[in-house]
């Protein structure tokens, strides 16, 4: 089992943090790249549209689990 690592990120001139096990982390990384986004704007991004009452980690987990189940490359 993966350890959960704290990660911060600036959104909207806002510091924040996520926790996030390392495969998830990896592939929001590797998502971003093939987004051509940086982490911290794919970040942005999935904040901005996720439901207020999901935390930012969940939201991170699930966006990499859709784009897992959607079999995406770009």
């Amino acid at each position: 089992m993966s350890v959960v690592e704290k990660r911060s990120v600036t959104i909207r001139g806002h510091r924040t943090s996520y926790s996030l096990e390392k495969p998830f982390y990896d592939d929001l990384v590797a998502i971003a790249a093939a987004k051509e986004r940086t982490l911290a704007a794919l970040v942005a991004e999935i904040d901005e549209t996720r439901p207020r009452d999901t935390n930012l980690s969940s939201a991170l987990r699930l966006y990499v689990l859709e784009w897992a189940k959607r079999g995406r490359s770009d």
